[in-house]
């Protein structure tokens, strides 16, 4: 098992958001984080990647046991390097270029030489589609676009798995099916992630597991296919026949 997630606490300003969420994660996992909005899943990802600190919980990743509470320098610092994060409104700097932007993390964190940067971030941004977009600004592009060059960011790290918290959300209708043909490609690629979404087709049709919050609780998890075509719980069935209502 490549994570093993245990007992995962947050609250905001006395009010508790998590309450005790595990996730197992193998390698080449798509695992489809799904609930309805302020049910817990951006602060549970968050949590994972320490861009929040969990009141109490335990990660094992690789082997390496961490104290998601208590976590130090060197521990945050060694799961970010085996980790990426694309954001829902892609968090590039406006005053670079594509090429900068992907490989800004490369030399300045990693400290590799700007030639040996340049190359894994052309690579990267080849994967994805814009390869050609290279001295391009992200106010030239659009907003799939820009998500893309964050996909890249991303895969320049060369991380075990990426966390996308909601990727397409800020994205108009017409924008997404790129994105998702991205993130489709790195599933077969083998690549492992956990999704924030709201793109119950992906859910389905791309993830192997999901994992179902509300109210800060896990109400279900299992294979996607057991989760769309055998939910076990009421509020699974109730939130999936909502979903598909909403598409007539």
């Amino acid at each position: 098992m490549m994570l093993d997630i245990r007992n995962v606490h947050k609250s905001f300003d006395g009010k508790e958001i998590l309450k005790g969420i595990d996730l197992q994660v193998n390698k080449g996992d798509v695992v489809a984080i799904l609930g309805p909005s302020g049910s817990g899943k951006t602060t549970f990802l968050r949590c994972l990647n320490f861009l929040e600190t969990a009141d109490k919980g335990v990660m094992t990743f690789d082997g390496d046991e961490i104290d998601l509470a208590e976590a130090s320098k060197t521990q945050i610092a060694a799961v970010r390097k085996k980790t990426a994060f694309v954001f829902q409104n892609y968090n590039l700097f406006l005053n670079k270029t594509v090429l900068q932007n992907v490989t800004l993390g490369l030399t300045l964190a990693r400290k590799f030489p700007k030639d040996q940067a340049r190359d894994i971030a052309v690579k990267a941004l080849e994967r994805v589609g814009m390869a050609d977009r290279l001295d391009a600004y992200p106010g030239q592009l659009s907003g799939g676009q820009q998500q893309r060059v964050a996909i890249a960011r991303g895969l320049a790290q060369s991380p075990e798995i990426i966390y996308f918290d909601e990727p397409t959300s800020a994205l108009d209708p017409e924008l997404i099916g790129e994105v998702l043909s991205v993130m489709r490609q790195l599933a077969e690629e083998g690549m492992t992630m956990l999704v924030v979404t709201h793109e119950m087709d992906f859910a389905r049709n791309v993830s192997s597991k999901v994992l179902f919050m509300e109210g800060g609780y896990v109400i279900e998890s299992g294979t996607s296919k057991e989760f769309f075509e055998h939910p076990k719980e009421a509020r699974s069935r109730e939130f999936i026949r909502t979903i598909l209502e909403g598409r007539q």
